[in-house]
């Protein structure tokens, strides 16, 4: 096991000087633009006692907005009501982003402090994911980067081609159940439960 940063290092050589200048520390238009075309982000958050958690967050591309050079806000959106991400923000003060961009290998990264906000100067500004946000999490573009292509070259995320046989990959709702561990909770219902849920609650 690796203790030390300085043993890791000894595995590696030091990072490339491009690696080190794309980090631009502010959403210029470049980064407003692909924002602009992302329907689809992870947010990376922790907690107080360093638990640690990734969520995807979606809605219509630009569903996130940049409140300014410094700070970009994304809208609460009906889910499960655990809060996890939240929680996690206000315990930590912190979060880290990664925005994906349908067909295109590059993404965004966004990390710095971040905080939950209730204010409705905030929420009005921004574009509501089904339901008007309740609050809004708040992120200081400290760290700004480009981020490496090579993970969606290398899986071929966007080429059908490499996609798995569907019937190969368990469905949402046999997933579901096997998780929940309800013995009188069948597949079929879970899919009927799912199916209104989408149809209802999805706002």
């Amino acid at each position: 096991m690796i203790e030390r940063v300085e043993e890791l290092r000894d595995f590696y050589e030091a990072p490339m000087e491009r690696a080190v200048r794309k980090d631009v520390g502010r959403l210029d238009e470049m980064c407003r633009r692909l924002i602009a075309a992302s329907p689809m982000l992870f947010i990376a958050t922790y907690s107080s006692d360093g638990q640690a958690d990734v969520s995807p967050r979606g809605g219509q591309p630009g569903f996130v907005t940049v409140l300014d050079e410094h700070r970009l806000a994304i809208p609460d959106a009906t889910g499960n009501r655990r809060l996890d991400t939240l929680e996690n923000v206000v315990e930590s003060g912190r979060a880290g982003v990664i925005f994906v961009i349908p067909g295109r290998d590059t993404t965004l990264r966004v990390n710095g402090p971040a905080h939950v906000t209730a204010d409705s100067d905030v929420l009005e500004r921004l574009t509501p994911v089904g339901k008007p946000p309740r609050t809004a999490i708040v992120i200081e573009a400290e760290e700004v980067y480009a981020h490496c292509p090579k993970a969606f070259v290398r899986s071929k995320l966007w080429n059908p081609a490499s996609w798995p046989d569907p019937d190969t990959v368990p469905t949402p709702a046999e997933v579901s159940v096997a998780h929940q561990r309800d013995t009188e909770w069948t597949v079929e219902q879970e899919e009927q439960r799912q199916a209104d849920a989408l149809l209802h609650r999805l706002d």
